[in-house]
């Protein structure tokens, strides 16, 4: 006859104070977190806003005026669109305003000068490509900066990197306070899996993560900006870090199902026929939740999020089958 632990005889408000207990060293923990992720909320943000800055840099859908100052840095050798500011004579055909061509930044000895990369039609006169163009290049005022709205904005931005940092940073901890708490309603043999919980949820979360900023968010910044490319991209600050981190943390809970299968199965409380018998129905809430999750409204990067999560899920059939058991019972 098993043995019904005593930590399984709690009383309510025993129960209550062990809440409170539990969210309390949470709560310390992240604010320590928060305190050593404020220090490098700078760097953490410019490792987040990488995404947005490679695909504004891959687009070049610049449309620099006559008028403005090329920055080096934002547009390298990349092919850019050049739009005349005001009538301009070149080889001795007039080029009236609003008149457009591609052109880039190349080197002419120790300068850089911006040339045309195609003839320019104008009439019936065509300039040739690789004439240079009335344009002053300067070093700074980087096309591919985000804007902050308001005064305080900035800070606002380092404050909620600090917070979310914080948050993943003390993921492992928090797993273990999940686990504490749920710990005095198991049984003894089912105590000793704390260590593979607590890894194993943390891993597939970090995997989650590292899927959302590599795969998943830079397809979605891509199809944005492309829907946009006939208007100039002014990204607040802001709205970016919300959607990053909406994307982030969104496929990383998604990436604990094999966690939260193994322990069920463990637990005896899921088994991989019900998992079979349900997959359609699952499939279903997959793409819902791959809806949500993404921001855009197509198909095929609705299908980056939905797959990995469908893939997931038979994988975590696998798990289930493999390490699932049935629950052991208490006789009375």
């Amino acid at each position: 006859m098993a043995e019904l632990p005593q930590e399984g005889q709690m009383s309510f408000l025993e129960h209550l104070d062990e809440l409170r207990r539990r969210l309390t060293y949470s709560a310390a923990a992240i604010m320590i977190a928060f305190i050593l992720c404020f220090a490098l909320s700078e760097k953490i943000y410019s490792f987040l806003d990488k995404p947005v800055r490679a695909a504004l840099q891959q687009a070049k859908q610049y449309r620099i005026e006559q008028v403005q100052t090329i920055s080096i840095e934002s547009l390298g050798q990349t092919e850019f669109i050049f739009v005349f500011g005001k009538e301009t004579v070149l080889k001795g055909v007039a080029v009236p305003i609003g008149a457009t061509v591609p052109a880039k930044i190349v080197a002419k000895g120790s300068t850089r000068v911006v040339q045309t990369t195609t003839p320019l039609v104008v009439g019936r006169n065509a300039i040739p490509a690789g004439t240079e163009l009335p344009v002053e290049i300067g070093t700074g005022g980087s096309n591919d900066r985000l804007v902050v709205h308001t005064l305080q904005g900035g800070f606002n931005l380092y404050v909620k990197v600090a917070f979310y940092a914080a948050l993943a940073l003390s993921m492992p901890f928090l797993m273990y306070q999940v686990w504490a708490f749920i710990e005095p309603g198991l049984y003894p043999h089912e105590k000793k899996y704390v260590v593979p919980f607590v890894a194993m949820a943390s891993i597939f979360f970090l995997l989650g993560a590292t899927f959302a900023y590599y795969v998943a968010f830079p397809r979605v910044v891509e199809f944005l900006l492309n829907v946009s490319q006939n208007f100039q991209a002014l990204i607040e600050v802001n709205e970016y870090f919300d959607l990053i981190i909406t994307v982030i943390l969104g496929l990383g809970v998604v990436f604990e199902i094999p966690t939260v299968v193994l322990f069920l199965s463990l637990f005896g409380l899921l088994t991989p026929q019900m998992m079979l018998k349900y997959w359609r129905h699952a499939v279903v809430a997959v793409f819902i939740v791959a809806a949500i999750l993404s921001p855009t409204t197509d198909i095929p990067n609705m299908l980056v999020f939905a797959l990995p999560m469908i893939a997931l899920y038979f994988f975590s059939v696998g798990i289930a089958w493999l390490f699932g058991r049935p629950r052991k019972t208490v006789e009375i």
